[in-house]
């Protein structure tokens, strides 16, 4: 066989092979998301890699509690606030809905201790007590939200109504009078601007949603971090690289969740918003994530990907 021939032999198994590889899909590797919206981006550049309905509007639940985390952290590197002053704790703080810390009126605890509270483990009660204490009222923090927010660039359609994220129904008895009535909205887009602009503005935030637990130190209370996709959780939704960043539910919406992943100088921004399970949230997560580590690849490194999923 001459070596013409030997080439277009080869040229003819290639081009078969790649049909065949074609018509099972495995270049098809974006993912089929089954939730309301989902965004993926690339936080290196801002492009959004994915759009899933990304523009509607719906109920965030607890993601919105990065924009908490935001003016909190801007506090502390203006020199406003520090990390080790203690936060009193209100009549209404302590009788919020959902998930809390089981905070007590009069009780007090450090700004770092309530941060972690709502960082790691959610806590409305720890986020009303520090927009409390930040702002005089969470009415007058809730304004610093949207104020944040517009400087931002989010959309109009992304609005901040309270520090928890919670419904109206679920402030509990005790919020101030004729306070309470509107609704938080953020768009999945919205969402990843504002957790992109959280890592980029304080890094150091990742250091604590990664924490596994936190620790009350008055209480001698330890809860575990809401998030199951961190590595050290060590469950089967750990993913390689992941560091954070906020979980979320609401009854109207469903599973949320906000997460960034970090592998070879590349960090990504996934967020999925109305997943039906817990588990879901965090499975499509990894698959918008796999998706975008794999758009992040050179062409040799996903060739090579494609011939190992043969």
């Amino acid at each position: 066989m001459n070596r013409r021939n030997v080439i277009w032999g080869s040229a003819a198994l290639l081009i078969a092979t790649l049909f065949i590889v074609y018509k099972s899909g495995v270049f098809d590797f974006k993912p089929n998301i089954k939730s309301s919206a989902a965004v993926l981006m690339d936080m290196n550049t801002g492009h959004i890699w994915m759009d899933v309905n990304g523009d509607a509007s719906m109920p965030p639940a607890s993601m919105s509690k990065m924009m908490t985390e935001l003016i909190v952290l801007d506090r502390i590197s203006e020199g406003k606030s520090r990390w080790e002053e203690r936060v009193p704790i209100s009549l209404y703080a302590s009788s919020v809905g959902g998930v809390t810390l089981s905070l007590n009126r009069g009780e007090s605890y450090t700004l770092r201790e309530l941060f972690q509270g709502i960082a790691v483990y959610s806590a409305n009660d720890a986020a009303v007590a520090l927009a409390e204490h930040i702002a005089g009222s969470e009415n007058s923090f809730v304004v610093m939200m949207n104020n944040k927010a517009r400087s931002l660039g989010l959309s109009p359609r992304s609005v901040f109504a309270n520090a928890s994220g919670l419904s109206g129904k679920d402030l509990g008895p005790n919020r101030p009078p004729g306070y309470g009535n509107g609704e938080t909205m953020l768009t999945a887009k919205d969402t990843a601007t504002l957790a992109m602009s959280l890592i980029r503005t304080h890094p150091e935030v990742l250091n604590t949603s990664s924490l596994t637990q936190m620790k009350l130190t008055g209480k001698g209370l330890y809860v575990s971090n809401m998030n199951s996709m961190l590595p050290e959780m060590g469950g089967a939704y750990a993913y390689e690289g992941n560091d954070g960043l906020k979980t979320g539910f609401d009854s109207r919406t469903g599973y949320c969740f906000a997460g960034t992943a970090h592998r070879d100088g590349q960090r990504l921004i996934a967020v999925v918003m109305g997943a039906e399970t817990s588990q879901e949230r965090f499975q499509e997560t990894a698959r918008l994530f796999d998706y975008g580590f794999y758009l992040s690849m050179s062409w040799e490194s996903r060739i090579k990907h494609i011939l190992y999923k043969l």
